[in-house]
């Protein structure tokens, strides 16, 4: 009894009655007990540990009876009383802990001496007021009315109340039985214990709704809760009998102002038998009023959720240290009661037990506290503290309220009804409203007497069954499968995105090839007869192919692919017999031909049969074969595969070259033992045609092949030896210019009589044409031949000796005398010594964009260079001194190529890199001050929501979750909102145009506006990688945090009611609003990434297009993933408002010129699949050239906008694109503008326009030097800026660029005919030689590739009689090759030595304009003029 009353006698005295409201903050009668004076509480070693005391001073036998006889009834009318007053039972928020330590081998808690065993207490709710200073320290908050008033019955609040009432006839809702209140529901927060017994979380029995949250807490105290239940519905009855024209309300309140009152009157689960179960309670004698506590309460009391046990008493100790309350002995002192000196004298007839806790206390009895001085003190009846702490706190009750039934001031009850209720006892209340008899029990409820009920046996802990022990429950287990899952499905959204876009871009590959093919204009295909299908098998682990083959009359075997292209050409026709090897097992359908001197011939029929019949067909064509069989595993063994073959040419041309440029073997590679016979074995063996053809890079079927073939084959069996390739090769790696020319003229003359007519001429030129992709017509090439004799006075002879031939080459000496054959991954020798034997071997790859060589500027030598120099000044018409008198020519162009006569200063290497950061920083600034202010941001809001939960949000509560999770996770988040808001600002297209033109282009790098778009995306990608990481963190420490921390930290999701647990499964957490948001966030996220990519965007660009359109869905799962505000207020509006009004405002700029329609005037197919259209011009449409725009065509189904550059000059009357068809959209709409179709609709279909938008292209005209670099389809927006610098110059404007240079790579100059038509526009109009032209063809080898020499000497011929190119018909230098930029760049620095910034502006493949970026930088690193790199990639 003492113990569940004890446990609120700290609030007793806590409490003084100034603000009695619910939640109003506790009065102190006495000062607060603090070790800091302000909030922290006293804990050891300044105090006992509380289970120590409970050992202590309260454990003992059970089963003693009160000695007053008090019953059971007494023990819980006084627990709802308490309940009536006071409540602390709430937890504060956020959430503390006061955690008690079980001492090491508790009998109960720690039974196996592990340590480290801590019984759970969480601190009380307190005001947020208190707690600041000694002058206000900590005060608790009181969430019952602190009145007598019925709020256990009727509820703290209306609300409360009138959710329990029925609002008919006055009474209270009951269940389905009128006898019982309604079942609770979610609208009240009941709370519901679990049973301790069990360890099961399931209540003990089903709660229903009453005043007190708590009623259902156990059955007895449920059992009285009912009975005043039954009450007042009884009090309403009689009322309505009585006075029948009440309503609801009179009869409601009145019958609950009769219950208060019969309440407030001192004289005084849900079981269906409840009456049963009250008669026990008045009949049973509770346990003997002293210091001990059963162990029910001691040891088995139910704990929190997650602790299914806990010990009530040193709860209750602990409680009183957490409430601040002062010792024993000053509590006395305050109701003026004499301190106890010793601890005999605190209850004699416990001196034993007085002992033992002093030895606790260090023998200070002024350390005694409260709770246990109380109990100590009780024997019987409550001793002289407890006794006038209780007087002190119900006469201030009393006296206080006005309400109180016996104040007559208040006019609620007449004398006569006061009277009535000091009759009324609990007896009474009882007899009304249960099926009990007068006589069935004692009318003192509280005190047992013999009659009429007799005392039932004393209950003792010895005769209940014993109680579970303390079971910690694991929120986690049986989650980790699930939370396994869930991170697998969350990480796995890029890989299905990743694989929706392979499937979306097999699916448009797979359409675009349909739209190629069904516009491919049908070739003449060779006629296959008799022939055969068969798989090919070329090797262990790799792959085999569909092949068609054919057997011809001439005992040749052709080998086709899936479409019908040769493939191999096998010559039989010299062998006496040929070995043919069957397999005898699996089906007998493998068979190998032993091809002599090649790799062998492995194929896979599809039946026996028809391998069979390729035999025969062997035979029938005169081919002599040798057959056997063998089993197939043997037979795949025994063949010679091209993986085999190739590994012996490869040391066929090391060798062949080891002896031509006379190198050591160690410079070639190191020979280890036995490798000997695989050199012999490459020595003996001889190359095939193709073998030949392959090596080069060639056809078999070309004529300069067959041609040099022949020539080298000097005994005419098809194959080249050892000796024959190495006689061949001597000429052309060191012969002289006479010997190279001698062997040309021997490779053309066919008859072999001596002489070179003009047909072969006609036919040697028509060779090299052949291999250049047939760059010139028969009539081109015609004409070449009649110029060349012409000019060297052979116009009337019809054939040339070698002598004739050697003085047609007499201007290029020097390009013969470099002059190779350039070998297939084999690169020249690059120095020679002065008797032409080779110093080194330098053997590189292909040729690619922008190969490094240095030049003479960079090393500090002379003017040596063999190579690039030495090209640059024949490209610079420059004539040479070392050719004789006769190679004089007139230059017309400045010295752009020869090296840099200025020698400078070399400095120290820490010079250097300082200097290379200075120039990189003025050439960056901008950028770099943009991203430092940008991403100074990013990384400020990231640090200080990271310091905030780290160091400021302490009193939040969060170290008691997850704090290194929820800060990364909200560091993560401030710094995605920030930039998920402001990369809205990049696609402002309109804005970023306008403000291009303003002073702010100075400071803002408004042309990297996509680029930063695409860095400030993959930084927010990785910001969400963390910010989910910290996420994952979460909600596994959320699983593992007790309800009560949870319900504080996120009100809105969390109720602590007692019963509930955390949201156990995992998945549970994706059904609140940020779970379910933030998951279709990542797949929408997953989804926009991948498509984004470049690979992808490039195949599916209506992907792309359509994924990137999700981001509307995207900011609005944003707003709604922040709204909720779990814990803090959503702060991504803050970020979002200004940067979405922009865009949407910069949104319906372009929204209002899309709904224009623009008509078509022209549309042109031009080669290289490319297409013309020409549109009007919108009246009010401004632009600069250089600027691009969007455009749409409905006609072909679909909305999406792709950007084009326009390529006509501002000062047309038109407007004119040029688009080449590189997939889907383009195809199509090419298809679409084609003349079948036109001719169809009618008319040509209509586009929408959106632009035009700037780019970094459109400044060229603000810098004295530009240079435009167009590679492929990105010379486009060149075509624009030529002509209006041409149109400008015209009118004589003035302008600030005074000199452009234009290079324009392509692989051919058929690809963009139409440009050469512009350049020629542009040379006609250029008067005063603004603009500087260089062409670079990139199907040619360079000039001193013996397969382009014939070429380069064609070309310059017609540049010296006709002053026009060859290939494309122009006055500009045409070169072969790809451009080395960074000579070109250093002649620039001489040519221009006043001008300090130099314009350059590149479009077209990234690895084009990274070598141009390249060359930037190399030679910004110098003290001389710099360039200022724009470029756009496509």
């Amino acid at each position: 009894i003492l113990c569940l009353l004890y446990s609120a006698l700290p609030l007793f005295l806590y409490t003084h009655h100034v603000l009695i409201l619910t939640g109003s903050r506790l009065q102190r009668l006495l000062p607060a007990v603090y070790s800091d004076g302000v909030y922290q509480p006293m804990k050891e070693p300044e105090l006992p540990n509380p289970r120590k005391i409970s050992n202590v001073a309260m454990k003992g036998d059970s089963g003693l009876s009160s000695v007053n006889n008090r019953t059971v009834m007494a023990v819980f009318f006084g627990y709802h009383v308490i309940s009536e007053v006071i409540s602390t039972d709430n937890f504060g928020c956020p959430a503390e802990f006061l955690n008690i330590e079980v001492p090491i081998g508790d009998r109960t808690f720690d039974p196996n001496s592990t340590g480290g065993v801590i019984l759970p207490f969480q601190r009380s709710q307190w005001c947020k007021h208190s707690g600041k200073s000694p002058n206000n320290p900590r005060s608790q908050v009181n969430t019952a009315s602190s009145w007598i008033d019925g709020s256990s019955i009727y509820g703290t609040s209306h609300s409360w109340s009138d959710v329990l009432r029925s609002f008919s006839t006055g009474k209270l809702a009951s269940g389905p039985d009128a006898l019982f209140p309604k079942e609770s529901n979610d609208v009240l927060l009941m709370w519901k214990a679990p049973d301790p017994s069990t360890g099961s979380v399931e209540p003990m029995v089903y709660t229903v709704s009453f005043g007190n949250n708590r009623a259902n807490e156990n059955l007895f105290l449920q059992a009285v809760s009912i009975v005043w239940f039954r009450y007042h519905n009884y009090l309403a009855e009689e009322l309505a009998k009585k006075y029948p024209s009440w309503k609801d309300e009179d009869l409601f309140y009145h019958a609950r102002k009769w219950v208060v009152a019969v309440y407030q009157n001192p004289n005084e689960q849900v079981p269906q038998d409840v009456d049963a179960l009250l008669m026990g309670m008045i009949s049973q004698i509770a346990e003997k009023e002293d210091n001990v506590v059963v162990e029910d309460l001691r040891d088995y009391w139910y704990g929190p959720v997650k602790y299914s046990r806990t010990d009530y008493v040193s709860s209750s100790i602990q409680r009183g240290r957490d409430l601040g309350l002062c010792s024993y002995n000053n509590a006395r002192r305050y109701f003026m009661l004499p301190p106890v000196r010793n601890w005999s004298d605190v209850n004699p007839n416990l001196y034993q037990n007085n002992k033992k806790l002093a030895v606790l206390y260090d023998n200070d009895i002024e350390k005694l506290e409260i709770l246990p001085g109380a109990m100590l003190e009780t024997w019987g009846d409550p001793g002289d503290l407890v006794s006038e702490i209780l007087h002190d706190h119900f006469q201030r009750l009393r006296d206080g309220d006005r309400f109180w039934f016996e104040n007559t001031k208040n006019g609620l009850f007449t004398p006569e009804e006061i009277a009535k209720v000091n009759n009324i006892s609990f007896y009474d209340v009882i007899l009304a409203v249960t099926s009990v008899e007068a006589g069935d029990i004692q009318k003192d409820v509280f005190t047992w007497a013999s009659d009429p009920c007799p005392q039932p046996e004393q209950i003792s802990a010895v005769k209940l069954v014993p109680c579970a022990p303390l079971v910690v429950t694991n929120y986690f287990e049986g989650s980790i499968t699930g939370y396994s899952v869930l991170l697998l499905v969350l990480c796995s959204f890029p890989l299905v995105s990743y694989f929706f876009a392979w499937v979306v871009a097999q699916w448009r590959k797979k359409d675009l090839k349909k739209i190629q093919k069904k516009k491919r204009v049908t070739s003449i295909k060779r006629v296959i007869a008799d022939g055969v299908s068969a798989q090919e098998w070329h090797g262990p682990k790799e792959p085999m192919c569909s092949v068609f083959i054919q057997i011809e009359q001439d005992q040749e075997i052709i080998v086709f692919d899936s479409r019908s292209i040769v493939i191999r050409t096998i010559t039989l026709q010299n062998y006496k017999s040929v070995s043919v090897i069957q397999s005898n097992n699996r089906g007998c359908k493998t068979l190998l031909i032993k091809v002599p001197k090649e790799y062998d011939l492995v194929l896979f029929f599809y039946s026996e049969e028809e391998c069979v019949g390729f035999i025969e067909q062997l035979r029938m064509n005169g081919i002599p074969i040798s057959e056997s069989k063998m089993k197939e595993r043997s037979l795949l063994k025994a063949a010679v595969t091209k993986r085999q073959r190739s590994l012996i040419l490869e040391t066929f041309f090391r060798q062949s070259f080891a002896q031509v440029l006379q190198i050591n073997q160690s410079d070639i590679e190191s020979f280890e033992a036995g490798s000997c016979s695989k050199v012999r074995e490459a020595l003996q063996c001889e190359l095939s045609r193709t073998e030949f053809a392959d090596s080069l890079g060639l056809k078999p079927q070309s004529l300069f092949v067959e041609s040099m073939f022949s020539l080298a084959d000097e005994d005419g069996n098809g194959y080249l030896s050892f000796r024959e390739f190495l006689n061949i090769l001597v000429i052309l790696m060191k012969g002289s210019p006479e010997e190279k020319s001698k062997l040309m003229f021997n490779m053309y003359d066919v008859d072999g009589n001596g002489f070179l007519s003009k047909q072969e001429f006609f036919t040697m030129l028509k060779s090299f044409i052949e291999i250049s992709n047939n760059c010139l017509s028969s009539d081109q090439t015609e004409q070449v031949v009649e110029s060349m004799f012409k000019e060297a006075g052979f116009e009337k002879k019809a054939e040339l000796t070698w002598e004739d031939f050697h003085f047609l080459l007499r201007d290029h000496d020097k390009e013969l005398r470099l002059t190779q054959l350039r070998f297939k991954g084999r690169g020249r020798v690059v120095v020679y010594n002065k008797t032409g034997s080779a110093t080194f071997w330098h053997l590189y790859c292909a040729t690619v964009y922008g190969e490094n060589r240095r030049t003479p500027v960079e090393t500090g030598g002379k003017q040596n260079m063999q190579g690039v120099h030495r090209e640059n000044s024949q490209m610079a018409g420059k004539a040479s001194n070392r050719s004789g008198p006769q190679n004089k020519t007139t230059s017309t162009e400045p010295r752009l190529y020869t090296e840099a006569k200025k020698e400078t200063y070399k400095k120290n290497k820490i010079h250097q890199k300082m200097q290379e950061l200075k120039r990189g920083i003025e050439n960056y600034r901008r950028h770099i001050v943009f991203m430092v202010i940008f991403y100074g941001i990013t990384v400020a809001l990231f640090i200080e929501r990271v310091y905030y939960y780290f160091f400021e949000a302490q009193h939040t509560g969060l170290t008691e979750v997850s704090l290194p999770g929820i800060a990364i996770s909200r560091g993560a988040a401030a710094s995605i909102s920030f930039m998920f808001s402001y990369i809205l600002l990049t696609m402002c297209r309109n804005l970023i145009t306008f403000l291009r033109e303003t002073f702010l282009n100075q400071y803002i790098p408004f042309d990297a506006a996509v680029d930063f778009h695409r860095l400030v995306a993959k930084t927010a990608l990785v910001t969400t990688v963390i910010h989910c990481g910290g996420h994952a963190v979460n909600i596994y420490m959320f699983s593992n945090t007790p309800l009560s921390v949870l319900s504080c930290l996120f009100p809105q999701v969390f109720i602590n009611d007692g019963y509930s647990t955390v949201l156990k499964h995992i998945f549970s957490y994706l059904w609140l609003v940020t779970g379910i948001t933030g998951v279709f966030l990542l797949a929408i996220l997953a989804l926009m990434y991948v498509f984004s990519s470049a690979h992808f965007r490039r195949i599916s660009f209506r992907g792309f297009w359509l994924t990137h359109h999700l981001y509307v869905l995207l900011y609005i799962l944003i707003i709604l993933h922040s709204s909720l505000g779990l814990l803090q207020e959503p702060k991504f509006h803050v970020f979002f408002i200004i940067p979405a009004l922009i865009y949407v405002g910069d949104s319906l700029v372009s929204l209002s010129r899309k709904k224009r329609e623009i008509g078509v005037l022209k549309a042109e197919l031009l080669p290289s699949d490319v297409t013309y259209l020409r549109f009007q011009r919108p009246a009010d449409f401004e632009y600069k050239s250089g600027q691009w725009v969007r455009i749409a065509c409905l006609s072909l189904g679909t909305t999406e906008y792709h950007p084009f550059t326009l390529t006509s000059a501002p000062h047309e009357d038109a407007l004119s694109l040029h688009i080449r068809a590189a997939g889907p959209w383009t195809t199509k709409l090419r298809e679409m503008y084609s003349p079948k179709s036109v001719a169809e609709l009618n008319s040509y279909p209509k586009i929408y326009l959106d632009g035009p938008f700037g780019e970094g292209h459109q400044e060229w005209n603000k810098y004295e030097v530009s240079i435009l670099v167009g590679g492929g389809i990105g010379v486009t927006p060149f075509a624009s800026i030529l002509k209006d610098l041409v149109f400008k110059s015209s009118l004589k404007s003035k302008m600030t660029c005074k000199k452009v240079y234009f290079i324009w790579v392509t692989r051919t100059q058929r690809q963009f005919e139409w440009l050469a038509d512009i350049i020629h526009e542009v040379e006609e109009n250029d008067e005063l030689g603004l603009v500087s032209v260089h062409i670079y063809i990139t199907q040619f080898a360079e000039k001193f590739d013996l397969r382009t020499t014939m070429l380069y000497i064609c070309e310059r011929h017609f540049q010296k009689v006709l002053n026009r190119s060859l290939f494309t018909g122009l006055r500009s230098i045409t070169h072969f090759g790809r451009p080395q930029f960074e000579p070109f760049f250093i002649s620039l620095q001489e040519v221009h030595p006043e001008v300090h910034k130099i314009g350059v502006f590149s479009c077209g493949p990234p690895a084009m304009t990274k070598n141009v970026d390249k060359a930037c930088q190399l030679l910004n690193k110098k003290d001389q003029a710099r360039f200022t790199h724009h470029f756009e990639n496509f």
